[in-house]
């Protein structure tokens, strides 16, 4: 088996998928767009997804592990005082490089029964680690999130200085004690 528990046919059918996501947008992903761009009969690929929805949730599989071996290299690689930043970052430019894959991911409910084992818990470690607790993981990831959304969605103002509100808002995190009743 390879990545996220696939076959070696499937992971290339979901990376072929993830590039026509990231080329051509979600409307471009079908099944008979992502046999046409592979050279084979739609059919096929029912050989290794049932339907569209389980091609997609290997696709976010793959992202997922992606995500998580450069989430695990930071923390393992950065100060304790610098990991949040430097996830951050790490997420936001992900993001950025990836619009579609990252609504993919993120604009519908997760359909974790379709994913690997382990494999979300595994992604969200090194966002543990460098927030302290799963309360403050949370907290910093709806902060992340909704900054990125933001930014997709052209929210902002012309000319705000994001790069500025993305260091306010990990500071806050990194300078907030515990919290307590």
């Amino acid at each position: 088996m390879s990545p996220a528990g696939l076959t070696p046919r499937a992971a290339d059918i979901a990376r072929a998928a993830r590039d026509l996501l990231d080329a051509e947008g979600p409307d471009a992903l079908t099944m008979r767009r992502l046999a046409n761009v592979l050279g084979i009969q739609a059919p096929s690929l029912y050989k290794h997804f049932p339907n569209k929805e389980s091609l997609e949730a290997a696709v976010i599989a793959l992202a997922f592990e992606e995500q998580a071996e450069a989430f695990e290299a930071i923390v393992a690689t950065t100060g304790s005082e610098t990991q949040l930043s430097a996830l951050a970052k790490a997420y936001r430019t992900n993001a950025l490089a990836h619009p579609h894959l990252y609504r993919l991911m993120n604009d519908r409910p997760l359909r974790r029964d379709l994913l690997p084992e382990g494999l979300e818990a595994r992604t969200a470690g090194a966002l543990l680690t460098a927030a302290g607790g799963k309360d403050r993981a949370r907290a910093a990831w709806a902060f992340a999130h909704g900054m990125t959304m933001l930014e997709l969605n052209g929210r902002f103002p012309s000319g705000a200085d994001l790069d500025a509100a993305w260091e306010e808002g990990v500071r806050a995190f990194a300078l907030a004690g515990p919290i307590t009743s």
